[in-house]
C-alpha cells in the first residue's frame, strides 16, 4: 500500500487555478483533476464527512456545520467528537486492508476520538473562572506538549476571528512535516484553511485574492516536494467553492415578524429561547435548516418562505430525502439561498439588544454561522487599543468580553453552502499522474470522493 497524503485546501476551485498557483496549477496539469460536484450543504463539516464515510448527511449525520438538538432544546455548532459521524471512514477501510496501516488526522474535522493513530485539533481550555485559553488537543495526548516544544503554541487567533490568516495554515503544514519525521504515517490527512478567509471577507474577485493564492501555493508546493521526495503519494482536494454574495437574508427576523419567535430579556438584552420558539432558523452559510416546533404552521412556515425573495430552494422531508439529507438532525424544512445570497443567524431588530455574545468570535453560543466574525467592527475608534485592554484585564486575572465584531452582514462578500451553477467554481480532487481514472470533465458526487481516496490511498 502506498503512503499517502491529501491536502485538503478549502475553497480551491479550477477557477482560482492560474498564475498566482503555478505548482498547484503543474500539479494539477501533470496529473488528475477532477471537478466535485458539491455536497449538499457545500460546508465543512458535512463535505468532510462525506468524503471520510462515502455517504450522504442522511448515512452519516452530519446535515451540516450545526443543527438543533430536539431533545436537549440546543443548537449545537462545531463539535468535535468523531462519534457524530455515523459509518465507517477511510481509515477502517484501509486499516482492514492492511494491518500495519497507521493514519494521521491534521485539523480536519470531528477529529477528536477518531480512530486513528495521531491527531491535531483546534481545543481551547476552559477553566472555572470563565476564562478561555486557546491551546490544542492531541492524541496520543503526549504529542500536545512535544509538539509545541518543538513548532510553538498553535496560533489560534490566525486560525479564525479577524486575524485569521496565513499562520496557522503555515503552522499546520509544519505539523505534517513534523508527524511525517516521528511517526511516518501510511496516511497523512492535512487541513489547509487559508483561502477561506479573504474568499469570505472579500469575495473571489477582490485584488488581495491573488496574494492569498501565491501564499497557499507555496505552502502547498513546498508540502508537495516534501512528501515526494520521500516517495510519498499525494492527493489534493477541497470542500467547496466561494462565490460572491452581496444580499444577506435574515429568516429569524421574518420569523420574528410572524411572532414565533420566543425572546427573553436577559440583562437588558435579548435571547432567543429556540425550545419555547414556534420556529427557528439555523442559518449556515447558504444553507439554513427550518425547526418546527409547532407542527400546525407548517403550511404558513413554507408560505413564509416562500414570499422571501432570496430562497431559491424550500426542501420539505420527502424532498430532503431525494436530497439525501433526510435526518433526524435536519430541520423540517432545509432552504437554499439564491445566488448572491446568504442567511445571517440574526433575530434582534434593534442592535441594542443584540445578545453581547454577537459582537464577539463565540462558534459555539450563536445559533448559525457567523462570518462577520471575520471583521472588526469598522465603526470602532482605535480597535487596536480595545484588543490590548483586554488583553491586560485578562493578564490581570479580571473578566471582560472582547466585543469587536460587526454587526453588519453587509460587510461579508463571499459565501458557499449551494451548488453553484458554474463547475469552475466547484471543489476539486487532484491526483498524481499515475492514478487517471476519470474521463476528461467528469464530476463526482461528495459521496463517490472517498472511492476515490480508497483505491488511491490502497493502490489499487
Amino acid at each position: 500500500m502506498p503512503r499517502t497524503v491529501v491536502l485538503n485546501i478549502v475553497g480551491l476551485t479550477r477557477a482560482l487555478l492560474g498564475p498566482s498557483t503555478p505548482r498547484l496549477l503543474a500539479f494539477a496539469s501533470e496529473g488528475t483533476a477532477m471537478a466535485i460536484r458539491p455536497a449538499l450543504p457545500a460546508v465543512t463539516c458535512t463535505a468532510q464527512a462525506s468524503y471520510l464515510t462515502g455517504l450522504p448527511p442522511s448515512g452519516h449525520g452530519i446535515v451540516g456545520n450545526g443543527w438543533y438538538d430536539r431533545d436537549l432544546a440546543e443548537v449545537h455548532f462545531w463539535k468535535q467528537s468523531n462519534h457524530l459521524v455515523r459509518g465507517p471512514k477511510l481509515w477502517d477501510k484501509l486499516g482492514v486492508l492492511d494491518p500495519s496501516f497507521t493514519c494521521a488526522q491534521l485539523f480536519w474535522w470531528y477529529n477528536m476520538y477518531a480512530a486513528v493513530d495521531y491527531s491535531i485539533t483546534p481545543r481551547p481550555l476552559y477553566p472555572a473562572d470563565g476564562r478561555k485559553i486557546f491551546d490544542i488537543h492531541t492524541e496520543p495526548f503526549s504529542l500536545r506538549s512535544e509538539i509545541k516544544k518543538d513548532l510553538g503554541e498553535f496560533p489560534f487567533p490566525q486560525f479564525w476571528g479577524p486575524g485569521a490568516g496565513i499562520a496557522s495554515s503555515h503552522w499546520i503544514a509544519e505539523s505534517a512535516r513534523w508527524i511525517e519525521e516521528k511517526f511516518h504515517p501510511s496516511l497523512n490527512l492535512v487541513y489547509l484553511p487559508h483561502l477561506d478567509y479573504n474568499l469570505q471577507r472579500f469575495g473571489p474577485y477582490d485584488p488581495k485574492i491573488p496574494e492569498d493564492l501565491r501564499q497557499i501555493d507555496e505552502i502547498a508546493g513546498n508540502l508537495i516536494d516534501y512528501f515526494r521526495s520521500r516517495s510519498i503519494q499525494v492527493a489534493i482536494l477541497s470542500e467547496y467553492g466561494i462565490t460572491e454574495v452581496d444580499s444577506p437574508i435574515h429568516l429569524n427576523r421574518l420569523f420574528r415578524r410572524r411572532g414565533w419567535l420566543t425572546l427573553k430579556d436577559e440583562l437588558g438584552l435579548e435571547m432567543l429561547d429556540c425550545g419555547a420558539s414556534k420556529v427557528f432558523a439555523v442559518a449556515d452559510h447558504q444553507v439554513a435548516h427550518i425547526y418546527v416546533n409547532d407542527s400546525s404552521l407548517e403550511t404558513s412556515v413554507r408560505s413564509a418562505l416562500e414570499s422571501e425573495s432570496g430562497v431559491e430552494q424550500i426542501l420539505d422531508r420527502p424532498a430532503q430525502k431525494d436530497f439525501g439529507l433526510l435526518h433526524p438532525r435536519s430541520g423540517d424544512f432545509v432552504v437554499v439561498a439564491k445566488r448572491r445570497h446568504w442567511f445571517t443567524y440574526y433575530y434582534w431588530n434593534d442592535d441594542a439588544r443584540a445578545p453581547d455574545f454577537a459582537r464577539t468570535v463565540d462558534i459555539h453560543r450563536k445559533i448559525g454561522y457567523d462570518p462577520a466574525e471575520l471583521f472588526i467592527d469598522p465603526k470602532l475608534r482605535f480597535p487596536s487599543l480595545r484588543v490590548g485592554a483586554y488583553l491586560l484585564r485578562k493578564k490581570l486575572g479580571l473578566r471582560g468580553v472582547l466585543d469587536i465584531i460587526p454587526l453588519d452582514a453587509s460587510l461579508v462578500q463571499g459565501s458557499h453552502g449551494r451548488r453553484p451553477e458554474n463547475q469552475s467554481e466547484w471543489p476539486l480532487l487532484l491526483l498524481e499522474k499515475h492514478h487517471v481514472r476519470a474521463k476528461p470533465g467528469e464530476a463526482l458526487s461528495a459521496e463517490s470522493v472517498h472511492n476515490e481516496l480508497l483505491r488511491y490511498c490502497s493502490g489499487s
